[in-house]
């Protein structure tokens, strides 16, 4: 079982940045797909953002293209999510997850396309 850590969160004013970290540990990551959500207040969990296990392909919320870049270092077992051009809309908890595996061609990004979760880090914008 994968277990996961994340890191990075905090304050930032409208239009900064901030670097999610989250750190896996087991020996499967660098075979899973990984991805990022999101919860803010009062409402579900939403998709932010993807990577295949090699980091060959990513997939990305309308909401942050261009804005957000998810990679990982499967030789530090960590995938990173790289935050631009915040807006306060973007708080909330972000939680990394991954997949016991490749996620299908069909995928939805759904919350319950993904096996495991990590607790959160708190991101607040403010404006």
């Amino acid at each position: 079982q994968v277990q996961l850590a994340e890191s990075g969160g905090g304050l930032v004013q409208a239009g900064g940045s901030l670097r999610l970290s989250c750190a896996a540990s087991g020996r499967s990551f660098s075979s899973h797909d990984m991805g990022w959500f999101r919860q803010a207040p009062g409402k579900e969990r939403e998709f932010v953002a993807t990577i295949s296990w090699s980091g060959g392909t990513t997939y990305y919320a309308d909401s942050v293209k261009g804005r957000f870049t998810i990679s990982r270092d499967n030789r530090k077992n960590t995938v990173y999510l790289q935050m631009n051009s915040l807006k306060p809309g973007a708080k909330g908890i972000y939680c990394c997850n991954g997949v016991a595996g490749a996620l299908p061609r069909s995928a939805e990004f759904a919350a319950y396309e993904y096996d495991y979760w990590g607790q959160g880090t708190q991101v607040t914008v403010s404006s």
